[in-house]
C-alpha cells in the first residue's frame, strides 16, 4: 500500500462521512447544531482517525491505536443515528436502517483490518518494532 486511499476502510467511511454530512443539513434547523453537528463530527472523525494512523504506521502500537479511534467512532456514529432517529428528528427509517447496517459494517471491517495489522505487521514498509 502506497497511501491510505487505497484502504477499503477509508474509502468506505469517507463516503459514508460525505452522505451523513449531506443528511444531517436536511435535519430540522434546531439539529444543526447540537446532533447534527455531534454525528458530522463523529463520522468524519472515522476517516480522519484512519488517515493519522496511517501516517504513523511506522510504528506498530500507534497505527492500531488510531484505527481503534476509528472504530470508537464509527459506533460514537450510530448512538448520534439513534438519537437522531429515536427522537424523530430523522423520521425516514430506511436512511437509519441504511447508515446504521453500513456503518455497523463498517466498524467490523476496521476491527478486521486491526487484525491483519497486528498479523501481517512485517508486510508494511518503513514498519519497525515498536
Amino acid at each position: 500500500m502506497k497511501s491510505y486511499r487505497e484502504l477499503e476502510v477509508y474509502k468506505e467511511s469517507k463516503l459514508l462521512a460525505s452522505e451523513i454530512h449531506k443528511m444531517s443539513l436536511a435535519l430540522p434547523k434546531f439539529e444543526m447544531y447540537e446532533e447534527g453537528s455531534q454525528i458530522r463530527r463523529s463520522s468524519k472523525a472515522v476517516t480522519s482517525a484512519i488517515v493519522e494512523g496511517y501516517g504513523r504506521k511506522r510504528y506498530k502500537q500507534d497505527f492500531i491505536k488510531f484505527l481503534v479511534y476509528a472504530q470508537s467512532e464509527c459506533d460514537e456514529t450510530i448512538v448520534h443515528l439513534d438519537f437522531l432517529f429515536d427522537t424523530e428528528s430523522l423520521k425516514d427509517k430506511s436512511v437509519y436502517d441504511s447508515f446504521f447496517e453500513r456503518y455497523t459494517i463498517l466498524s467490523k471491517k476496521i476491527n478486521n483490518f486491526i487484525q491483519w495489522v497486528e498479523e501481517n505487521w512485517n508486510n508494511f514498509p518503513d514498519a519497525e518494532a515498536k
